[in-house]
């Protein structure tokens, strides 16, 4: 059992599934480390574009191979054929989830979709980034609040086949109203109580993300940056158990 960990409810393996450790670091030496110090407490990591663009599909595969879950970070967002082929090629390497903008329109989206095809890999639709604020609405002249227009591209999401939407956790219980109940609901902005919320500016605690709709919580900092990120994932795991 890794250093620092605790025992976790009964639900620990279900609750494993959910919880998504975002490796956002430099290159595949310390996404290695953390995953090597994390142990068993994590089945699931989250590549962005700073590790892939450091490191490739290679550390993709070798992740999956590893039997590590891979929720492949990079928000495609081009002219539907264009997206479509590079999901196909995202769904190649082996990631459980993928995402594209939900900026990009239902014809995007369903072209996505229809890439995934049978490959087992699944669409997320991200609505608006969790560092986004009423203040960039208006400095984008976008109308409307930030739910508002969360609530549209969702349901947008849904009508193109998508199956599901990454948005914080604010915004999750209008998104499960909106959505119903089959559709995955992914939120960053994860912050265990009591710590600062760093450049998220839509965030909260993960019981409470839970408790909102949430399927999957997404993790960066208060794990990888922690000083020992296997009983700081230990600790994000208690906190879901109290949903």
């Amino acid at each position: 059992m890794p250093t620092g960990s605790t025992s976790i409810p009964h639900s620990a393996e279900s609750l494993r599934e959910r919880l998504i450790i975002a490796l956002d670091v430099r290159n595949a030496t310390e996404a290695q480390a953390l995953v090597q110090k994390i142990g068993g407490g994590a089945v699931f990591y989250k590549v962005g574009l700073q590790l892939f663009v450091a490191e490739g599909p290679r550390f993709v595969r070798d992740l999956v191979n590893s039997g590590k879950k891979v929720f492949l970070d990079l928000k495609f967002h081009d002219i539907p054929n264009t997206a479509a082929g590079a999901v196909k090629s995202a769904a190649e390497l082996g990631a459980s989830l993928l995402t594209i903008h939900a900026a990009g329109g239902t014809k995007m989206m369903a072209a996505a979709v229809e890439a995934a095809g049978k490959t087992g890999a699944k669409i997320l639709a991200v609505t608006m980034l969790t560092s986004i604020a009423e203040a960039e609405i208006k400095e984008l002249a976008l109308s409307g609040c930030v739910e508002d227009r969360v609530l549209t591209l969702a349901e947008l999401a849904k009508n193109s086949g998508c199956h599901g939407v990454v948005a914080s956790p604010r915004e999750a219980s209008q998104i499960r109203k909106v959505v119903g109940g089959e559709m995955l609901i992914v939120t960053p902005g994860i912050r265990p109580a009591g710590e600062a919320a760093g450049d998220q500016a839509r965030i909260s605690t993960p019981a409470d993300a839970l408790r909102a709709g949430a399927t999957h919580l997404v993790v960066g900092r208060p794990i990888t940056e922690a000083p020992d990120p296997a009983a700081a994932a230990q600790a994000i795991l208690k906190e879901m158990a109290m949903a």
